[in-house]
């Protein structure tokens, strides 16, 4: 049923070059009204579709398996960002005014339009919930009480990769003197990791270069012709859609090991190593989720949707992206359960969401009542911590599969908190806000 559809996004997207609002699921009224900002098109597209489709195949189990929330059935459209941060802000303006409730909560899966939201949420009253990305010292919530950059964020991230390179050594003492480059995409997201960065090359003794590549990534000699020269220990991989498997192909090309190489979850999917071929053997990846279909979750989603014609692409059921976005589901879906327990079992508003975001708290005994298992860490939230776990696990490509390299670990959380704690209290005195936790 998705298919005709997602055809109809792309020849519209290419042929007029601007945000499309395609209607996914009815809005009716009485409904929990869910605005999706997606993008299956582009240098990108097959990245945003994998996880968008992991998303509404979740939002669909629910109303199938057990008729909505507490009741309230789920409604949805999705629109095209195409990646592009004015797009993205274009779809925020349309979705918000789709339902008298609001778009519930926004997963922007950008960490560019994620900026360009970031100060319009609380005049809207939409909280946005960057999974993985966005914003890092959004992370204090007294500062950035609509902005959830839930289970890790990107200095987590970052310094989890520094410590899983140290454990590779032999201890994060054997760094001093090492040569570390990070490859990063030229964008918000890119540039987000530099400072933990630069701060752990400082505490530890490696040296770090950055190298970025412009969008989309798609050409890179240059850039290696460049970590050729400086012959690095690692290279740290900060990709996104082409541009990761361009990467681990130049890699090759230039005879750069890959079993030296680290991505971030955003350069750790099927999608990235099985693009490149054999040139991805040996590749390592944080991830934020495991993949794979042995979950309970999966095989209801192929029981209660896929068996009834209403999912998405079967092809991408049980890969790293489709499982993170039923995890990015499920977590909006429990923030608005969670909402329901204090305000009533019907659709809650932005602001009511938003309540339920940050008292979230999905343990293990919830998640394995939910099927996921192990597939994600327990998560919870509060006015101090929006992001959760911070936990990161990393990943090997070998032989055509991720195999697990670690368990769930965490960086320098010290480290990590300092910084957003310093961060988040110079934006607020930049934007004039006083800090705190909001009342309700």
């Amino acid at each position: 049923m998705r298919a005709w559809k997602k055809t109809v996004i792309a020849l519209l997207a290419l042929a007029g070059g601007v945000a499309i609002v395609l209607p996914v699921a009815a809005q009716q009224a009485g409904t929990q009204f869910m605005g999706v900002l997606g993008y299956r098109v582009g240098p990108y597209g097959a990245n945003g579709a994998a996880f968008f489709t992991g998303f509404l195949d979740y939002l669909a189990l629910v109303n199938e398996r057990e008729g909505g929330i507490n009741g309230v059935k789920i409604s949805w459209e999705e629109c095209e960002t195409e990646y592009n941060n004015a797009k993205g802000v274009e779809c925020y303006e349309r979705l918000k005014t789709r339902n008298e409730t609001g778009p519930t909560a926004i997963h922007p899966m950008s960490t560019g339009i994620t900026y360009g939201l970031i100060d319009k949420a609380p005049a809207d009253k939409i909280p946005l919930i960057t999974l993985g990305y966005g914003r890092t010292d959004a992370t204090d919530g007294r500062v950035f009480p609509w902005v959830f950059p839930i289970l890790s964020n990107y200095w987590d991230a970052a310094t989890g990769i520094v410590k899983f390179i140290g454990d590779r050594e032999g201890g994060g003492d054997k760094l001093k003197g090492k040569k570390i480059v990070l490859l990063y995409h030229d964008s918000a997201y890119g540039k987000e990791p530099h400072p933990v960065l630069e701060a752990e090359a400082a505490k530890l003794g490696f040296e770090l270069k950055l190298i970025p590549v412009p969008h989309p990534g798609n050409e890179q000699q240059s850039q290696w012709l460049q970590i050729r020269q400086y012959k690095p220990d690692w290279v740290i991989l900060w990709g996104w859609g082409v541009m990761s498997a361009t990467a681990l192909s130049t890699a090759q090309k230039v005879g750069f090991p890959r079993d030296k190489m680290v991505g971030n979850w955003w350069a750790g999917s099927e999608i990235d190593t099985e693009a490149a071929g054999p040139a991805s053997e040996g590749y390592y990846a944080a991830s934020l989720n495991l993949a794979g279909k042995d979950f309970g979750v999966v095989k209801d989603v192929e029981k209660f949707v896929y068996a009834k014609g209403k999912g998405g692409d079967p092809k991408l059921v049980g890969t790293v992206l489709w499982n993170r976005g039923l995890a990015a589901a499920m977590y909006t879906v429990e923030a608005v359960r969670t909402a329901q327990g204090k305000f009533g079992k019907k659709p809650m508003t932005g602001e009511q969401t938003r309540w339920g975001i940050e008292n979230l708290n999905v343990d293990q005994k919830r998640l394995d009542q939910l099927g996921f298992a192990t597939m994600v860490p327990p998560l919870k939230l509060s006015c101090l911590d929006h992001g959760g776990s911070g936990l990161v696990r990393f990943q090997k490509w070998e032989g055509g599969k991720w195999k697990p390299a670690s368990d769930w670990m965490s960086g320098d959380k010290v480290m990590v908190r300092k910084m957003v704690e310093e961060s988040a209290a110079k934006y607020a005195t930049e934007k004039g806000i006083t800090a705190g936790c909001m009342k309700g």
